[in-house]
């Protein structure tokens, strides 16, 4: 069971990261990784980050220890998700509009 608790939260760790990657990817934002700012090396790594998340699951036997699973899973995908909540991607902080909740004009 100490293997499935590890690559479960593992995998929930990669598949909250593979998120925002992916979902920039598809809508053609950029966002950063090592490699590259732009779409298409987003949309890679952040559907890359699924697969190995999938694989993780079905490598550590999930089925076999359901909730073990789900609570590691569970507590992989929240650092991950304060991390790029708090820190974001490279220290990338939020504009100081966003973080105070005022809307900034529009030109």
């Amino acid at each position: 069971m100490a293997s499935t608790i590890v690559l479960c939260l593992i995998a929930g760790v990669l598949a909250a990261n593979a998120t925002p990657h992916f979902v920039k990817g598809i809508t053609k934002e950029p966002f950063p990784t090592p490699f590259s700012p732009a779409p298409l090396p987003n949309l890679i790594g952040g559907w890359a980050m699924y697969v190995l998340a999938a694989l993780l699951l079905l490598w550590g036997h999930a089925g076999q220890h359901p909730l073990a699973a789900l609570i590691a899973g569970a507590l992989g995908v929240l650092p991950m998700g304060m991390f790029h909540a708090a820190i974001g991607a490279f220290g990338k902080k939020p504009a100081d509009a966003r973080s105070s909740g005022a809307t900034p004009a529009k030109p």
